[in-house]
């Protein structure tokens, strides 16, 4: 296929990346709140429909696809669903930081106690990280055998500024699966065709003063549970001094109440809160963007890495994690993923033998060799955290990460944490792994490196039409005609992920040193392609190359034109 775009290249780098968002490129947030009020969806527009993804619905009111009729319609199809499915315990419901966000929480509040669902919100107008959502409806949900909790997190993860996010976490916690959210995606684009005349409603000051709306603390509830999960003795212990960046996000109201819970010394480097985002470094593209695992995103807490013994920060909902280390500056993501998976495998004794560690097929394979050195059993699984739920909830998968920053565990003794990808538990842990070892995690990656060879990774994006991303996301293995990638026999063609035999909505095509991967994006008109190579930059843009013709002749195969 003609063309890619190569992610974090010099080839298609911005001239502001990593440099401070110039105040013009600030959003009017007057104009967005206008926009997100008035605006109405063309329902012709598909990209103006609501479509859960990954994670939930996205967009902008600029782009008409993230607007109040869309909040009211998913709303009411969530209370249309926990009514059809009996669900009927409290409804936890967070927001982050975007501008969008607390708007989109009001709206949604008016919906949920028009239908008299019980919502629980962080009191005084507070915002909520996205694993402590997942962490209280488990919490709440311990034991019980009716009357179960749920959940909304109001947030676009690490998106720019001017974007909005909306997804539902059903009982276990976890994002919701696949036939969960296409029941509200239905719904709700039923409810928008016809002009959300089926929405109940009420105005928001009766909404926030319903008898069904609560608002609690869930800082300190969460807090105060860290301690079984992270080692934090150990951290205050070794007298660590650390730093955090929240990026502005739901954390900010966090890190001080651990720091006085635990005693420990953790310095709170960016303590600004602004919808804006207008402290924050330009990403790769030229847009402000809150991606914790991008070097220029993350440009000033590099910045500081010699000023503390480990350093993180986590996106705006605090789902995701960054860690950056005086011995390697920023961890790529891939890299902390296998520092920690050794780590948690050889420090937490209550864990059972048989458990598993849970990948996506786009990971790196230092995973696997981590997990095969150590006699452990490891499920590869499609993208997607919800993959990682229901291993989670039952405590049979002891660790779930994704090479996208996002990863959860379980508690000391073995028991569920969250369901949801938990940033700040990722963070303390690269302090717990230097506190108990006396290496920082980047140290340990090198030793890693040492032992198994050092991989090349890279991601890019090609340009694919709605229909070339529809192949491909149907493609079987008999479609792949090759035999050999890159100079090396191919020993896998996978379309359905090993480990629970999930469709991948892609392919993946290995050899014995390097494996690509390709996946058409929800979003854009490209697919995704990441490779990986354990012999040379060299071999992996060969693998890359070779990828893009492999794609391009199975797509146009007989098999992949069925």
């Amino acid at each position: 296929m003609p063309g890619v775009v190569e992610r974090h290249t010099s080839a298609n780098l911005s001239a502001l990346a990593g440099q401070p968002a110039p105040k013009e490129m600030l959003v009017d947030l007057a104009r967005l709140e206008r926009e997100y009020s008035e605006r109405r969806p063309e329902l012709s527009d598909p990209n103006q429909m609501v479509s859960f993804g990954t994670s939930g619905h996205r967009g902008s009111p600029f782009a008409g696809s993230f607007t109040e009729a869309h909040i009211l319609a998913m709303t009411q199809a969530i209370c249309d669903y926990r009514m059809t499915h009996g669900t009927d315990g409290p409804l936890y419901m967070g927001k982050d930081t975007h501008a969008l966000s607390s708007p989109a929480q009001c709206t949604a509040l008016q919906v949920l106690a028009a239908n008299g669902v019980e919502t629980i919100i962080q009191r005084d107008n507070g915002v909520t990280p996205t694993p402590v959502i997942s962490r209280a409806i488990l919490v709440y949900n311990r034991g019980r055998e009716e009357h179960f909790a749920d959940g909304i997190v109001v947030t676009p993860s690490h998106n720019p500024p001017e974007d909005g996010g909306f997804k539902y976490n059903p009982v276990n916690g976890g994002p919701a699966d696949t036939d969960v959210t296409h029941w509200i995606e239905g719904r709700a684009n039923q409810l928008l065709r016809g002009g959300n005349a089926g929405v109940q409603r009420v105005g928001y000051k009766a909404a926030l003063n319903a008898s069904t709306t609560h608002q609690e603390d869930l800082v300190l509830p969460y807090v105060r549970d860290l301690g079984n999960v992270v080692d934090m003795d150990a951290i205050r212990g070794a007298g660590l001094k650390l730093g955090v960046d929240p990026l502005g996000g739901a954390a900010l109201p966090y890190w001080e109440p651990i720091n006085s819970i635990y005693h420990l010394d953790i310095c709170v480097v960016n303590p600004l809160m602004d919808p804006t985002f207008s402290f924050m470094t330009v990403d790769h593209d030229g847009k402000i963007r809150m991606d914790c695992s991008s070097p220029y995103a993350m440009a000033r807490l590099v910045g500081l890495k010699d000023k503390y013994q480990v350093a993180f920060a986590n996106d705006p909902d605090s789902d995701r994690h960054g860690i950056v280390t005086p011995s390697a500056g920023l961890l790529n993501p891939n890299h902390y993923l296998a520092v920690a998976i050794g780590y948690l495998l050889t420090h937490r004794p209550m864990w059972g033998a048989k458990v598993m560690v849970g990948k996506t097929v786009v990971s790196s394979s230092m995973i696997d060799m981590v997990v095969q050195r150590l006699g452990r059993k490891l499920s590869e699984v499609p993208v997607g955290f919800k993959w990682f739920a229901p291993g989670l909830f039952d405590g049979s998968c002891c660790f779930g990460g994704e090479e996208s920053a996002g990863a959860s565990f379980l508690r000391f003794d073995g028991s569920v944490w969250t369901t949801d990808k938990d940033g700040p538990i990722m963070d303390l842990l690269a302090a717990e792994i230097t506190a108990r070892t006396f290496k920082d995690p980047g140290e340990h990656y090198r030793e890693l490196t040492a032992e198994f060879g050092s991989p090349h990774y890279k991601r890019i994006d090609a340009p694919a039409t709605p229909g070339q991303k529809a192949t491909l996301q149907r493609l079987s293995p008999d479609a792949v005609s090759e035999s050999s990638l890159a100079g090396e026999p191919i020993t896998a063609r996978l379309t359905r992920a090993p480990g629970n035999n999930a469709p991948i909505g892609g392919l993946k095509v290995a050899a014995r040193n390097g494996w690509f991967a390709a996946r058409p994006s929800g979003t854009e008109n490209v697919y995704k392609i990441y490779a990986e190579s354990f012999h040379s930059e060299t071999h992996l843009n060969m693998i890359m190359s070779e990828a893009q013709e492999i794609v391009y002749n199975a797509m146009n195969s007989p098999e992949g034109r069925r």
